[in-house]
């Protein structure tokens, strides 16, 4: 939905919380789920959304002309218009475990360039007039993936060939559409500072050589290229799990010239680190979805763990830790359950004037795990849940 004109500003929520790989499972999400969404929280507006196409719906979308018209005259007829789209996870998403497989193909891989261009593609085709498209993708790669300076320069050479063939896109179509990079904890982009020194010293540089060579094009018109359509997806969640101020985040980006494509509304697990808090978190340790946590000492000393299970098992041996936070997405209303709390606070007034200013067009709110929040948690209808989140985010927005 349209927050503001001038900057524009668009709120959408992400359908990757409804299960489905397949175009068919897509649209049933979006006419038994969105629409009712739409109807509680905006009825009779333009309501945007922010879909999750899995690369089998991608792959069946190309190859159909038929089902990408049919899909927009859905789109029409529902005054519903897409403008961003999640193209982190790959495969499967949920009704099994998921964990560390959410990487792959990461960054390295063709795999991850072609479905990525394919998402481009049935973007270009679906954004409205003067409204910019965003996909969200994976941070390069899980961390422990990437081993040498092999991999880097594959994960460069991937990129590079998506931002040439997005400038292509908008050369031929007119479609503003810019890829983010989703800094997220133990992936090869985990802290801001980690992606500013990635786009300064690798992105800016082999990068900008590498798109300049695609397109035999000078250097500083490679480098404005990655600039447009290769940036930043802004978690909040993420971003609070390092223990980052997050409007300081927004503005070192804005600093440094990196696009700020798309900002995930969205909320971390936060607790101190003692028996009660970690015997509230067992519900929570559950097997799809892998939840990093990070821990810190009342002196500033960062700890961390790759999963909850590992981590509950090994906290008490950490007496220095006083507080711990869980790659958890818990949704904006929740206000807290026994010594569980949320980094929902983040959220300041200062970071939302940040939003109203310009600093980026698009914003999504992105609670993807009700399907496995233990019951004291979820209010139990996925439609109101996202109804009373965008009900939160507006009532900050304002």
């Amino acid at each position: 939905m349209i927050i503001q004109q001038r900057p524009p500003l668009h709120l959408t929520y992400c359908l990757n919380i409804h299960p489905g790989e397949s175009w068919a499972e897509n649209l049933a999400a979006l006419k038994e789920k969105t629409l009712a969404i739409r109807q509680a929280v905006a009825p009779g507006q333009w309501f945007g959304v922010g879909l999750r196409i899995a690369q089998q719906a991608a792959e069946e979308l190309t190859n159909s002309a038929d089902l990408r018209a049919e899909a927009l005259e859905f789109f029409a007829a529902n005054q519903i218009y897409p403008f961003t789209i999640n193209g982190f996870p790959y495969g499967r998403f949920h009704a099994g475990p998921v964990k560390e497989n959410v990487y792959a193909p990461d960054w390295r891989t063709p795999e991850r360039l072609h479905y990525t261009m394919q998402l481009a593609d049935l973007l270009a085709t679906w954004l409205p007039e003067e409204v910019d498209g965003s996909i969200s993708t994976v941070p390069c790669s899980f961390k422990p993936w990437i081993t040498g300076n092999g991999d880097l320069s594959a994960v460069v050479d991937n990129l590079a060939a998506a931002v040439a063939y997005l400038a292509a896109l908008r050369e031929d179509t007119g479609r503003d559409i810019h890829l983010g990079l989703e800094p997220e904890p133990d992936c090869y982009l985990e802290t801001t500072a980690e992606t500013i020194a990635f786009f300064k010293d690798v992105l800016f540089t082999a990068g900008t050589q590498e798109v300049a060579r695609i397109l035999k094009c000078y250097r500083s018109d490679a480098e404005a290229m990655i600039r447009r359509h290769l940036g930043v997806c802004f978690d909040t969640c993420h971003v609070a799990l390092q223990g980052e101020d997050l409007t300081e985040s927004l503005r070192a980006y804005q600093f440094e010239g990196i696009r700020i494509s798309k900002i995930q509304l969205s909320a971390a697990l936060r607790a101190q680190s003692n028996p009660e808090s970690w015997e509230a978190l067992r519900p929570f340790a559950e097997p799809v979805y892998l939840h990093q946590v990070k821990g810190r000492s009342a002196a500033g000393a960062l700890f961390s763990w790759y999963d909850l299970p590992t981590a509950l098992e090994e906290l008490p041996g950490f007496p220095d830790v006083e507080e711990i936070r869980v790659h958890f997405h818990v949704p904006l209303f929740f206000t807290g359950a026994g010594p569980l709390q949320s980094t929902v606070n983040a959220l300041t007034p200062d970071f939302f004037h940040e939003l109203h200013g310009g600093i980026c067009s698009h914003l999504e709110i992105e609670t993807y795990t009700f399907d496995v929040l233990p019951p004291e948690v979820h209010p139990g209808d996925v439609v109101r849940s996202v109804a009373r989140e965008y009900a939160w985010a507006m009532e900050h927005l304002q």
